[in-house]
Parts: structure tokens; C-alpha cells; sequence
């Protein structure tokens, strides 16, 4: 089979290499249909992440259940099914809490087993538990949901979890510090829960505020540190906001964070933290809470799924590229040149936008 390797920074290859097959009883081997991209991947893709040159790479992807070991329940030969960016056992004291993604004997595409999303097969422990499939019987999507669905993996989760966890209630005011895909399904979060106001902090690119804006942002500032300060305190009579959420993860962008919220405030993070250190004599000042983490994203999808399918809900707004599998390389390099903010791979025809 066909799959997107990492031989160090900057430099991934699509390749051939074995196909994966049954070696648990509770696996299963989906054959992708469409995988994408994530801004996680760029610390990779920049060798700024403990990801040794020849490991596979990406973990966002759904297809079809091609085989199925003799412990899996729930799934058929045939199934179109959506996988979370980290597989779960569902039944540990962690999985049944709601938080899949410390699950005690799970694990990561490309780390805790060889396959990973940027392929054409991936093998999947524990599959009746990881695997949600895309409809009651398992037929395949219309071919324009397909981006939509593929958001469920892990970026529309992942904008939910730190909009939850910053504690966004109807009518708050929202700051959201970052501009790529994850950042724009946390807008797309914001507005689902009702938030009155919502400021993006993003770069000077005109189609990412432009995507910002057309999902529900009500200000868009192409500003760092403390005119970001100053910019949301005009924006907010001096107050700046209660709730904030966090999408990038590098040092900058957390202090920005922590600098608008304001006392007695809380600062949702998701960004995967790189270099980042965090004052607690800063947030004992001003009473400022902070909560988040990596996303439980299998246990978001009972609850986004049906909106995708009934056509409220739309996160594949967040993809600007499409290509095939082929294509990786060139994706990468979009996405680290901020070109594009999400690629979407097939490994046959691309799927194209709406």
C-alpha cells in the first residue's frame, strides 16, 4: 500500500509499504477513503517533535471496514466509519468518565502502532470502541459531506473541547487565539453555543479572516501581544473578555492568552504546548482558571455526527486543499507557508469543495 512516511524536517515521501493485517482479535482494517492534515503535523513535519525519521504520519481519516478481527462487535465488512485521532478500549475507568484520550490501553496512529491516517489501510485495536460509523447502517456519505465528516476526527472536536473547557455560555464574550482549522472550529463552536461576541486573533492572511468571518466571528485582529491587549480592551470597554480559547500551543500564543483574560476569567487551551511555561503566581492574581487539554474526541462524536448528517453542521469549511494521497508533499508545504489552512487527501480522485 501507499502511505505518507516522515524522513525529517521538512521532508515527507509518499511510499510503498507493507499492507497491515488482523493481529488482534478486537482489530479492524479500514481502507481510507479521505485523510487530512493537521497543524499538529506541521511540529512534525518542522522536526520539532520526538517523531523518528521513517515513522508514518497523520492521524485524522475515515473509509471503510475492510476486515474484521473475531472480537469485533457493532461493525460489518463493508462500513463507512470515522476514526478519532487516538484509538480507545472503551471499557477502563477513564473511557467510561468521558475521556477516551487517556484510555489505559490506547494509543496513537504511528506511535503505539505502525499505520497512520495518511495511508490507504490502517490497522485499529480496539476497534468497536474507536470506530463510530458515519450512519445507522453503515452506507456510504454523499460525497460532498465528506469533508464535514472527516472535521469530526479531530479538529471540530478538538474547537468544542477548549470552547467547553474556557466555559463559553450564551451571550459571553469570546476571544479565540489562533486562526487555523482548529481555531475556526472553535468560532464555529462559539456561535453553536450561543456566544454574543467573538474576536479571532489570527495572522495577516485575508482568507483565513475571511473564513473566520463567514463562520461566525464578529472581529478579526491581525495583531501580537500587547496590541492584541490593546486592541480587545478597545474592542471590550477596558474589560477585556471572560472566556478565551487557546488553538496553537507555541509560548507566544499562550501568554497573548493569559494577557485578555480578564480576572476572575478562564482560558480554555487545545493547542498541543510547545516551550510553553505558565506563571501560577500570574493566574493567582487574577483569579484566572485555566482548563483544557487534549480532546476526548471519540466522546464528542454521538454529538456531532447527527448534526453533520442532518445539515447543521458544516466544519469541512475549515479545508482549502484537495488533492490525493500524491499530493502530501506539496499539502505539507502549503500548510507550513500557511498557503492553505487544511488539506484534504484521497487516496483515488480528490474530493472537491462545495
Amino acid at each position: 500500500m501507499r502511505a505518507v512516511v516522515f524522513h525529517g524536517p521538512y521532508q515527507v515521501s509518499v511510499e510503498t509499504v507493507p499492507d497491515p493485517g488482523i493481529e488482534d482479535p478486537g482489530d479492524a482494517i479500514v481502507q481510507v477513503e479521505a485523510a487530512a492534515v493537521c497543524g499538529s503535523d506541521l511540529w512534525t513535519y518542522r522536526g520539532q517533535a520526538a517523531v523518528a525519521p521513517g515513522s508514518r504520519i497523520g492521524h485524522e481519516f475515515l473509509g471503510r471496514v475492510i476486515e474484521t478481527g473475531t472480537q469485533v462487535t457493532g461493525l460489518n465488512v463493508g462500513d463507512w466509519v470515522v476514526a478519532p485521532f487516538r484509538y480507545s478500549d472503551g471499557e477502563c475507568s477513564f473511557c467510561r468518565e468521558g475521556l477516551s484520550s487517556s484510555c489505559l490501553d490506547g494509543g496513537f496512529w504511528s506511535r503505539e502502532v505502525v499505520d497512520a491516517g495518511q495511508g490507504e489501510l490502517v490497522r485499529v485495536p480496539h476497534a468497536s470502541a474507536t470506530l463510530v460509523r458515519l450512519s445507522s447502517d453503515g452506507s456510504a456519505p454523499p460525497v460532498e459531506r465528506i469533508p464535514d465528516l472527516l472535521a469530526l476526527a479531530d479538529v471540530m472536536p478538538t474547537g468544542l473541547h477548549g470552547v467547553r473547557n474556557a466555559g463559553v455560555q450564551t451571550g459571553d464574550t469570546v476571544v479565540i487565539v489562533g486562526d487555523g482549522a482548529v481555531g475556526q472550529c472553535a468560532i464555529i463552536a462559539a456561535r453553536m453555543i450561543g456566544a454574543g461576541r467573538i474576536i479571532v486573533l489570527g495572522g495577516a492572511h485575508p482568507d483565513r479572516e475571511e473564513m473566520a468571518r463567514a463562520n461566525g466571528a464578529d472581529a478579526f485582529l491581525s495583531v501580537r501581544g500587547d496590541d492584541a491587549v490593546a486592541a480587545v480592551r478597545e474592542l471590550t470597554s477596558d474589560e477585556l473578555a471572560k472566556r478565551v480559547v487557546e488553538c496553537v500551543g507555541s509560548s507566544g500564543s499562550f501568554d497573548t492568552a493569559l494577557s485578555l483574560v480578564r480576572p476572575g476569567g478562564t482560558v480554555g487551551y487545545v493547542g498541543l504546548p510547545h516551550g510553553v511555561n505558565v506563571d501560577l503566581a500570574r493566574l493567582f492574581r487574577g483569579n484566572i482558571s485555566i482548563s483544557g487539554g487534549m480532546c476526548p474526541a471519540r466522546d464528542y462524536l454521538p454529538e456531532l455526527l447527527p448534526l453533520v448528517n442532518s445539515g447543521e453542521l458544516h466544519p469541512g469549511v475549515v479545508f482549502s486543499y484537495f488533492g490525493t494521497l500524491e499530493n502530501a508533499p506539496e499539502a505539507y508545504r502549503q500548510m507550513d507557508r500557511r498557503e492553505t489552512v487544511k488539506a484534504l487527501l484521497r487516496p483515488g480522485n480528490p474530493v472537491t469543495s462545495r
